[in-house]
């Protein structure tokens, strides 16, 4: 049987970095299964997900936290892989507009009074060349409870965007 380990891993940006940890899960067997990482600032950041054999799950984690001594720091977390028991539907959310301080804040504010879980976000800050300034990008996909009627949430989101002053899309 297999345990799943959900990963996270830091470090100065520099070649190599996905092989170290890759070293690692292989010489215990596992296989790394779903990931996004990106480089931040100078800085590697990543999250993956990891399935081990169930023998070799604590002899594993102790080894990816002993990368320490090599630059990353892996905070590793055994997965329960519970749902819950709540049916939920998915949505995409697509914003755009001048980048100001809180955006992030105003929508997830409404999303979690809603109880509405992001699984997936993506954001930039680009130039905007003709109009100077800087445009605030975002998209996310969303799980929304089966009993929350979306043309609600759809409405509450139109009037936060105009508040705002962003355009949101909302599929």
């Amino acid at each position: 049987m297999n345990t799943s380990i959900v990963l996270t891993v830091i470090a100065d940006d520099h070649p190599g970095i996905i092989q170290i940890v890759s070293e690692v899960l292989d010489a215990h067997g596992g296989n790394w299964t779903q990931s996004s990482m990106s480089s931040l600032a100078g800085q590697f950041a990543g999250i993956l997900l990891a399935s081990v054999p169930e023998e070799n799950s604590n002899a594993c984690i102790t080894d990816l936290q002993g990368l320490e001594s090599r630059g990353l720091r892996v905070i590793a977390n055994i997965s329960s892989d519970q749902t819950p028991g709540v049916i939920t539907k998915k949505y995409v959310l697509d914003l755009v507009g001048n980048d100001r301080p809180g955006i992030i804040h105003d929508i997830t504010t409404l999303l979690a009074n809603h109880k509405v879980s992001v699984n997936d976000l993506e954001t930039t800050v680009e130039s905007a060349s003709m109009a100077g300034g800087m445009i605030f990008k975002a998209s996310a996909i969303l799980e929304v409870p089966e009993t929350l009627d979306a043309y609600t949430l759809e409405s509450e989101l139109e009037d936060l965007a105009n508040d705002l002053m962003v355009d949101i899309r909302f599929k």
